[in-house]
């Protein structure tokens, strides 16, 4: 009789949006996790856990808790590297919410000390299995495009009143819009170009009572070609999320990966109808010979998940290196040095 292996014991650190919408239902949908206990001051909302784990109200006790095995940090970005380092320290496997830390030197310390205990570190750009993502990489490497001379990423939103969370503090490491949107937008560009030649930055607050920025459009050099990597707060009418402008044609793509939405709507990706019910992504591939609309289907986010279960339990690679998100935080810290704002 094959018996089957043990679950694998999830401490959620944080249980606001990131940990109750986001991660906590992509962790329910891979049968290897079982979700033990939550640090959170929100009882109530543990309710809606599918393993109705335990509240513990102080992350150290979380931390250091016996029945875990897995720490899940999505908590606010200054807890990031505290709460990584006191996990590993414990002798626990980490995942890590975007950004992985707020300086490359700290990155590197989590890193040496996931090495020195023997556990598996990986942070959650999830966004590298966006539908739209997957679309436009493929574009490019199809070579349909041409020789690639322009690729843009933007990420515009209309939200012209500051809320006062703890998203809008001054001089707080990883606060910020690139610290907030950028890893998502500066991992990619790496995964399909690799390190720039040059880094320029204009960074910025523009809304009226805002404390951290909230506008940045970073250039990073590739010989002839330029990748543009953009956040606004205050666009009404969204430009395209990505365009990959070649010598042959340019191929666009519109709005945001639905899968998010639907996990805000409570949606749970268990459901056997999940995905089936996510909206396509509007494309479209423009050349000389005209406009020729294209659907992209939706990403699949529990595929993360998958990966660090593989991770733990067989010794494979994470979804994300750490090597690779330490270069995600350099890559910004360049980028704040460049716009002279040094942080």
């Amino acid at each position: 009789m094959t018996l089957e292996p043990p679950m694998i014991r999830v401490g959620l650190l944080g249980h606001g949006q990131a940990g109750a919408i986001l991660h906590a239902p992509l962790i329910e949908a891979v049968p290897d996790f079982r979700i033990s206990a939550v640090a959170t001051s929100r009882t109530a909302s543990l309710a809606e856990r599918r393993d109705a784990p335990r509240q513990v109200r102080q992350a150290r006790e979380l931390i250091e808790a016996d029945d875990v095995d897995l720490v899940v940090i999505a908590t606010p970005n200054e807890l990031h590297f505290e709460q990584a380092a006191a996990a590993l320290a414990a002798g626990k496997h980490v995942v890590i919410d975007k950004p992985f830390a707020a300086t490359a030197a700290e990155a590197d310390r989590l890193i040496d000390l996931a090495e020195a205990k023997g556990r598996m570190l990986t942070v959650f750009h999830n966004r590298r299995l966006d539908g739209d993502f997957l679309g436009v990489r493929q574009a490019i490497a199809s070579g349909e495009l041409g020789e690639l001379l322009l690729f843009e990423a933007r990420w515009d939103r209309f939200r012209p009143t500051v809320l006062q969370t703890w998203k809008n503090r001054a001089a707080t490491p990883g606060i910020g819009q690139l610290w907030d949107l950028g890893p998502h937008l500066v991992d990619q560009a790496l995964q399909l170009f690799g390190p720039p030649d040059r880094v320029t930055a204009d960074i910025a607050i523009q809304r009226q009572g805002g404390l951290a920025d909230d506008y940045f459009e970073l250039t990073l050099t590739y010989g002839r070609m330029r990748c543009i990597l953009s956040a606004s707060a205050v666009i009404a009418a969204p430009r395209p999320r990505f365009a990959a402008h070649g010598t042959a044609a340019s191929f666009l793509t519109y709005g945001v990966d639905p899968i998010e939405a639907a996990l805000h709507a409570r949606r749970h990706p268990q459901a056997p109808d999940f995905f089936a019910d996510l909206a396509t992504i509007p494309a479209e591939l423009v050349s000389a010979e005209g406009r020729e609309a294209r659907k992209l289907a939706a990403g699949d986010w529990t595929g993360f998940y998958r990966q660090v279960a593989m991770a733990i339990r067989e010794g494979a690679p994470p979804p994300v290196a750490p090597a690779e998100a330490r270069e995600v935080t350099a890559l910004i810290e360049a980028a704040y040095a460049a716009a002279g704002q040094l942080r």
